[in-house]
């Protein structure tokens, strides 16, 4: 999108008249439905797919390990979509290109239903994450225009609800209608919602006057592959970097390589050129760069939780994939009732000691989480999980404002593309450091216990001979060496749970490392002056 010279733009240049304020024609709130309809489809879509990847996999004659592909590829074209959102509107007209984003979703969505084997499948989620990645950044700035400044902090409130709850009953939605169902359902069901979305959008979405006077007349191709390159490479490291054990892999190593070289390439193309794609210079605003790295840690947090707990509940518990799913659900119910009363309170509080509240009460549910057995109920589980999205529902609308309060409107659409990327990064950094950290540490910890397996250990000593009794009152015979496997069992099961320990203590203690970035926020007052675009 051309550049706005730095003295001719009021965001930069206090001298200068404001800009006329733009109103829709429409209630805003139906502008909201109609957005966040396609924009919840789309985030159900990120990990509906999670529980139901051992049916795919067995029903395309392909492995597990084959079948991660259908998260990964489109997460790889969501990451590249995402900060381009902003120029792609400038180009195509903001309106027309949601529309456009829409229908290849849609269309997507019915080609993944209909794959016949797993290379059309794979195929299929590129063009419907290349569809979904702007979907997110474009809601947020149409819910910013839209909205009068004094309710976009409950305009924030929907759009968090929408893209913290979404990825919360996927695993649950997905586990249900493939169990009930298939595997088939939770793509084709996108049908429907994304018909309606069009509908919509094309009724009561337009474009406010400044999207129709700066259209974007060039691209700059370099910078686009660079891009594409240094995230879509970064994406798959962080999702397959584990299963190779990261750099003793060799293509672990020349990747990593030409995504350094991509991206740092990238940065110093897009700060000298005269059309970026990627308008980096936002990141100036003092502001804005803090909410991006604050809503780096809170990505991480959020998707790595979210990805831990199905794994500890499935693997150590025992509770099938939509059980699972359920435990997690309450943590929307949290979401919900916080967004709401904060969406309405955020005028009259500093944002900054909501988003501090936030992270401490997040932070302190994660420690709580730290906490678990193998003796536990699902209500032990529940109650924390309902405090993570108390806690990650105030932290995100304040924190939207906080981060583009003191931008400009014409920045708002580049800033929407950032931030979501940057919460994106730092939920694949997020589940690729916790997964790989949950491996290594239970070797750690199972290396640690085997040391107990003595004939000096007293109480391995009464363990082991519990066990001899209760194996021959059960069927006799031999069964020293059945003992000795049963406490081994019993001990890798203890050395996998205190590596999920581990890391839920260390999730937790780094939402409280970051309270005090929060206090490097300018404050920002909704109803005087620019807001915020979240999440």
């Amino acid at each position: 999108m051309d550049k706005v010279p730095e003295e001719k733009n009021p965001a930069k240049n206090p001298a200068l008249p404001a800009p006329e304020e733009w109103h829709p024609r429409h209630n805003p709130w139906i502008i909201a439905f109609s957005v966040m309809l396609a924009t919840f489809m789309e985030v159900l879509d990120t990990s509906v797919a999670n529980v139901s990847l051992p049916h795919i996999a067995g029903n395309l004659s392909a492995s597990n390990h084959e079948a991660t592909w259908v998260l990964t590829s489109y997460l790889v074209a969501n990451a590249i979509i995402l900060p381009t959102a902003a120029w792609f509107s400038g180009f195509f007209g903001r309106k027309r290109f949601l529309i456009l984003c829409i229908m290849l979703f849609t269309a997507a969505s019915a080609l993944c239903g209909l794959a016949h084997n797993l290379g059309f499948l794979i195929v299929a989620r590129i063009i419907q994450g290349l569809g979904g990645g702007a979907l997110q950044p474009i809601a947020q700035a149409i819910l910013l225009e839209s909205f009068p400044k004094e309710k976009r902090g409950q305009a924030m409130a929907v759009y968090a609800l929408g893209v913290v709850v979404a990825p919360i009953i996927g695993p649950t939605v997905g586990g249900w209608i493939t169990d009930n169902y298939s595997w088939r359902w939770i793509f084709l069901i996108n049908l429907p919602i994304g018909i309606l979305a069009v509908f919509m959008a094309n009724a009561f979405v337009e474009d406010p006057p400044y999207i129709k006077k700066n259209r974007a007349l060039s691209i700059d191709y370099l910078g686009f592959a660079l891009m594409a390159l240094g995230l879509g490479l970064f994406q798959v490291i962080m999702d397959k970097g584990q299963e190779v054990d990261w750099f003793a892999a060799k293509w672990i190593c020349w990747s990593s390589v030409i995504v350094v070289v991509s991206l740092v390439t990238f940065v110093f193309r897009e700060l000298r050129t005269e059309h970026p794609v990627v308008d980096l210079r936002i990141l100036k605003d003092r502001n804005f760069f803090t909410g991006v790295c604050i809503v780096t840690v809170i990505g991480a947090v959020l998707y790595s939780t979210t990805a831990l707990l199905p794994m500890f509940l499935q693997g150590l518990m025992g509770y099938s994939a939509y059980l699972s799913g359920l435990a997690l659900s309450p943590r929307g119910i949290g979401a919900f009732f916080t967004a709401l009363v904060v969406g309405r309170m955020i005028g009259k509080v500093d944002g900054r000691i909501f988003v501090a509240m936030g992270l401490g009460f997040l932070g302190i549910n994660c420690l709580a989480l730290g906490g678990i057995n193998l003796q536990i109920g699902m209500s032990n589980v529940i109650w924390p999980i309902i405090g993570t999205g108390v806690g990650i529902s105030a932290i995100f609308v304040p924190l939207s404002i906080l981060a583009v309060g003191t931008l400009h409107k014409e920045e708002m659409g580049n800033a929407t593309g950032l931030f979501n990327l940057m919460r994106n990064i730092g939920g694949s950094v997020g589940i690729a450091l916790t997964t790989t950290m949950l491996a290594r540490m239970s070797q750690v910890h199972q290396s640690i216990l085997v040391g107990h397996l003595t004939p000096y250990d007293p109480a391995y000593q009464i363990m082991f001979q519990k066990v001899q009794g209760l194996l021959a009152h059960a069927g006799g015979g031999i069964t020293n060496p059945l003992a000795y496997g049963v406490i081994y069992q019993d001990l890798v099961r203890q050395a996998t749970l205190m590596a999920f320990v581990d890391n839920f203590r260390g999730v937790g203690m780094a939402c409280l490392l970051i309270i005090p970035g929060v206090f490097l926020f300018k404050k920002v007052i909704p109803a005087k002056g620019a807001v915020s675009a979240a999440h």
